[in-house]
């Protein structure tokens, strides 16, 4: 296998929305490269790209392939993205490593959800981009509205560089190189003059073309001025650096499953696209650079992890720095380990073919690494180089989980513990106190893949289960109450009278008047509360040096299963004032019985509630559906923060019970037609409504007596 130099190699990601046709635009790519003697096919499920057996069952891309396409002494390695917003993160570690990013679109359906959403992205990568307009052959097509959509949505750095010729065409016009491409089936494409109904809107086109390219560059501008157009190699210069700078984005047109426009579009790709060696330095943690130098320091960058049956784990990775070779030693920069290469290998989806070497920029894969995974970078030992990780979204949607067969727990979470170093934008989330193991990711549908891939790779099914809230029990005022612990039995018996003022955790502490502060401790319990514990004893009624951490133990016992329903309790304040003990019977069990049955008793005489947590929410919808978004979040008690634009969506802002936001994502994505997302995260705690706290202990109790 040829090993090719950054300046030779092109690194794009197709993204898009699902069904613009990024899959087949790869196979098309490939077919027309000689890569594949035919062209397999969605419905087959025999592309190239989807491979997995999840995608093969669902007719859907779940997982970035890697691709790459032989063209005019270049490589072309593709990155083949899903487009189902719910596997984003596959679109952002593509983005990572990328180097030019092709929005596919749909001709027939214009710009949607999928595409804004990956062009938001790329904007926070600042990544060179390009649109190519899909299906552009089909009778239902409308380039000039699209193309109107994008300049709006995208800006005017959306420029035309072909048009169809004519609505369910196969032949396109090419306005920088002024001439008419038609591709008969089955057959070469036949290079012609353009169609004089044509000619008029072509050669407005390229002026227009000709001059945004100039305006980007004052050489060129002059060139304009003097001459009053450019040559071919001055325009594809300029468009060059253009693109590079993100000042233009090229539109293009096919139709990949009549192989229209693919040969055209991949020779663009080498002569205008970005090589490796065009693109800034990368940036490092440490605030250094490293360009894509052969002969550099091996630096790479593992963007992915994707175990193979009867193979391993793969790592896929983009060369930064230096020549990566087989048998090499580098160091993990997280972990510290040190790797020995094995064989590396170009990629077309499942089908991989080992290389010597590979330089920098370019993208491929090695397996069986014992302890690197996604977002490690891998460098010479002892040196600093550390390229920044890729952030993943956070969760949007989570169930809780648990194996339908006994005794799976262990390989369950084995499996569950895979899947998250292969995919970081799903979590894992154990909490002891509410024994539940959660699963969170993007939606719905990406949960069930992870539940299918469970199923079909470590031979673990799971059930979902709505997910118990982390409710807390907290008091509103004060009480107090005296608990006597007597225990006889023959022989040594137990003995401990404890007397505990309890209320609500405030500061600053202002004793009451009847109380004489002799000691005072916070400590903080495994949940995250605090008790403010009070040593008010006076005349050694209770030897507090001895009892004092018994006493403690007791309450904190009592503070993890709540009198109200069963929830740990929140920030209180215990005052030990009063007591007794006995010479003989007093000991350490005692009062620790009697303080978990003082503060029991004295909590429930001061006014508990349970308090609920509390999301900072953000909703990201097209104005359109701003009206229906709303109505749906004050169903869920949502209190409304604000409103602001961003790009084109309307950002709404609320806090909002995390019990109300169990399948938001789900509800969302039908109220806005796929268009609205959302994030959140946790704020804080508060009291819930009565009727609504009244239902959360019907709930609890009835559980307690199942």
């Amino acid at each position: 296998m040829k090993v090719y130099e950054a300046k030779h190699i092109r690194n794009v990601a197709l993204v898009g929305h699902q069904g613009s046709g990024k899959t087949m635009l790869a196979e098309a790519m490939l077919f027309t490269a000689g890569v594949l003697s035919r062209m397999g096919s969605i419905e087959e499920g025999n592309t190239a790209s989807d491979y997995h057996p999840s995608e093969k069952e669902r007719g859907m891309s779940v997982f970035t392939s890697l691709l790459h396409v032989p063209w005019q002494e270049h490589k072309i390695n593709v990155l083949d993205t899903p487009g189902y917003l719910d596997f984003a993160g596959e679109v952002l570690a593509a983005l990572r490593v990328a180097d030019l990013a092709i929005y596919v679109m749909n001709a027939v359906e214009g710009v949607q959800v999928g595409t804004e959403l990956a062009w938001t992205y790329g904007l926070q990568r600042s990544i060179p981009s390009m649109f190519v307009l899909n299906h552009i052959d089909h009778a239902e097509s409308d380039f000039r509205t699209l193309v109107a959509q994008i300049k709006e949505r995208f800006g005017r750095g959306a420029t035309v560089l072909q048009i169809p010729a004519g609505t369910g065409s196969r032949a396109i016009i090419d306005v920088l190189l002024m001439k008419q491409l038609i591709y008969p089936k089955g057959g070469p494409p036949v290079e012609t003059e353009i169609d004089p109904a044509f000619r008029e809107e072509a050669e407005a086109l390229h002026m227009a073309l000709i001059e945004d390219i100039a305006e980007n560059d004052e050489r060129l501008m002059e060139l304009y001025f003097e001459k009053g157009t450019l040559t071919e190699d001055e325009m594809r210069l300029g468009l060059r650096t253009a693109v590079l700078h993100r000042q233009l984005f090229p539109i293009f047109v096919t139709s990949a499953t009549e192989q229209i426009g693919i040969p055209r579009l991949l020779s663009f790709l080498v002569n205008v696209a970005p090589s490796p060696a065009d693109m800034p330095p990368a940036p490092l943690e440490n605030g250094g650079t490293l360009k894509a130098d052969p002969s550099g320091p091996p630096v790479a960058f593992v963007f992915r992890t994707m175990a193979e049956p009867h193979v391993g784990d793969f790592s896929y990775l983009r060369v930064y720095s230096g020549t990566l070779e087989q048998g090499m030693d580098l160091e993990n920069a997280q972990t510290g380990a040190l790797e020995r290469l094995a064989t590396l290998y170009v990629m077309n989806g499942h089908h991989r073919e080992g290389v010597p070497r590979m330089v920098a920029g370019d993208l491929g894969a090695t397996v069986k690494l014992r302890d690197t995974h996604t977002n490690n970078t891998l460098r010479p030992k002892g040196t600093a180089f550390v390229l920044p990780k890729i952030h993943f979204p956070e969760p949007r949607y989570a169930v809780a989980v648990r194996p339908l067969r006994e005794g799976d727990e262990d390989k369950m979470m084995q499996g569950m513990h895979q899947l998250v170093e292969e995919d970081p934008s799903l979590q894992i989330i154990q909490d002891p106190l509410l024994r539940q193991i959660v699963l969170a990711g993007q939606g719905e549908m990406h949960l069930e893949i992870a539940r299918f891939r469970l199923k079909n790779r470590f031979g673990v099914e799971i059930e979902f289960v709505k997910p118990k809230v982390a409710y807390r029990e907290t008091i509103q005022t004060s009480a107090r109450t005296a608990y006597r612990h007597k225990k006889q039995t023959g022989g040594a018996g137990q003995f401990a009278d404890i007397s505990v003022h309890v209320e609500p955790l405030t500061e600053p502490f202002v004793p009451p008047s009847d109380i004489t502060v002799r000691g005072e401790v916070t400590a903080e319990t495994p949940w995250g509360a605090r008790v403010h514990f009070v040593d008010a004893i006076v005349g050694g009624v209770i030897d507090m040096k001895r009892f004092f951490g018994a006493i403690q133990k007791g309450v904190l016992e009592a503070m993890q299963n709540g009198p109200i329903a069963g929830y740990p309790v929140g920030d209180v304040r215990v005052i030990i004032y009063h007591g007794g003990m006995h010479p003989v019977d007093s000991n350490e069990a005692a009062f620790r019985t009697a303080a978990r049955m003082a503060f029991r008793e004295a909590f429930k005489k001061a006014q508990p509630v349970l308090l609920e947590p509390i999301d900072e929410v953000e909703v990201m919808v097209p104005e359109a559906f701003t009206g229906d978004v709303m109505g749906d979040l004050n169903t869920r008690r949502a209190r409304i923060q604000g409103i602001e634009t961003e790009g084109v969506f309307q950002k709404i802002r609320a806090l909002v019970p995390e019990a109300e936001l169990y399948r938001y994502a789900t509800t969302l994505r039908s109220l806005t037609q796929g268009r609205g997302i959302h994030r959140a995260r946790f704020s804080h705690y508060e009291p819930m409504p009565r009727h609504v706290q009244d239902k959360v202990v019907a709930e609890a109790e009835a559980m307690q007596e199942a």
